[in-house]
């Protein structure tokens, strides 16, 4: 019974993020909103609905790992897994505004985090700051968006999504909303209390099984919205879904999660802020030199993501067992494959630059 109530909570958090993305897109096109945005803001915001339930539960019950390891887990997996699988799809075409504005505020707030925790945990007015943080950023990225004309949004509009049929109703696409929400919060139940049944029964802890099972579970909705888009070669949604679902889970997730804590708030452990929390900057961080390099990310730098995302997963599991060949994994990542890699890349982006310089 509890691993059909886990499919049953991931079945309804899927649904409840595909509602809530169908109502919302259509009334933020109403608005004169345009793709990218609606990517970055309703699109990306509405996918990260279930992470921002199941992140809200945990934290009213207490449960402070898997309020933390769910976005932490999240960012990592929708930039490693999700755009690995997408680049890897078809190579994907990053605009100017994403590698200008968007990724460095990504990065930005994430160091962000990591000083907000350097006490230990993420109280109230931290979580006011986080939330503060997001309304100013959907302000701003509504007014850029606004710049453009409403007729050219809706012709940019139809060409992202290949959509001809006719617009809905504002009252059903208000009904998706409201029955996506009210399927995310039963999802989210069954989801969240399976998955810390299997972890007390399979003696892992609820860190790991919040930073893998419940990360990935939450972030499906994601992964269906990017795959889809790079498979139509709908490339702002594909890319623009996950570093604005990223900088929701943050700024909206832990901000709204935060201000609903208890007076002791989320608590960091240690191995949060000594290791995934740290992963999660670098991850971001990388995002921004493989943006800048040729406006794209390209099939070899979607099997580089999805590499490190296998590698991640496979050492938190050994580290949770406490794997014989724990210390000698760890040694041949950190001795030889991350060193590697960064002189790949650096070799790679200067070759790039150059190119680009005498294009210039």
């Amino acid at each position: 019974m509890t691993y059909l109530y886990l499919l049953c909570g991931l079945i309804l958090l899927v649904l409840g993020g595909e509602f809530l993305v169908r109502g919302g897109s259509k009334l933020a096109l109403r608005f004169g909103i345009s793709p990218l945005v609606i990517g970055l803001t309703v699109v990306a915001f509405g996918t990260s609905a279930p992470e921002l339930v199941v992140s809200v539960k945990a934290a009213l019950a207490g449960q402070s790992d898997i309020a933390l390891g769910n976005v932490i887990g999240s960012n990592i997996f929708n930039v490693l897994f999700i755009l690995g699988i997408s680049a890897i799809i078809c190579p994907l075409v990053v605009s100017q505004q994403l590698v200008r504005i968007d990724v460095p505020i990504m990065i930005g707030i994430s160091f962000l985090l990591m000083i907000l925790s350097m006490d230990g945990k993420i109280g109230r007015i931290d979580g006011l700051l986080l939330s503060s943080g997001l309304i100013a950023y959907i302000f701003f990225a509504v007014k850029m968006g606004k710049k453009e004309s409403s007729t050219e949004v809706k012709a940019e509009y139809a060409q992202e999504f290949r959509s001809k049929k006719k617009s809905s109703s504002g009252f059903v696409n208000l009904l998706l909303i409201l029955g996506g929400l009210a399927l995310l919060i039963w999802g989210a139940r069954w989801f969240v209390e399976s998955a810390i049944i299997l972890a007390l029964q399979f003696g892992v802890s609820e860190l790991v099984i919040a930073l893998t099972i419940v990360a990935a579970g939450t972030s499906l909705p994601e992964v269906a919205t990017s795959v889809i888009a790079s498979i139509k070669g709908e490339r702002d949604i594909a890319v623009g879904n996950v570093v604005g679902s990223n900088i929701f889970n943050i700024l909206g997730i832990l901000g709204i999660a935060g201000l609903l804590s208890g007076p002791g708030g989320i608590q960091v452990s240690k191995g949060i802020s000594s290791f995934d929390l740290p992963i999660m900057i670098t991850v971001a961080v990388a995002c921004l030199p493989i943006f800048i390099t040729g406006h794209k990310i390209s099939r070899w730098e979607g099997f580089l993501f999805l590499f490190y995302y296998v590698i991640y997963t496979v050492y938190l599991i050994m580290k949770s067992s406490q794997h014989d060949q724990l210390p000698m994994f760890s040694t041949v990542l950190w001795a030889f494959v991350i060193p590697l890699t960064l002189v790949t890349c650096i070799i790679i982006y200067s070759r790039k630059r150059t190119e680009i310089k005498e294009r210039l």
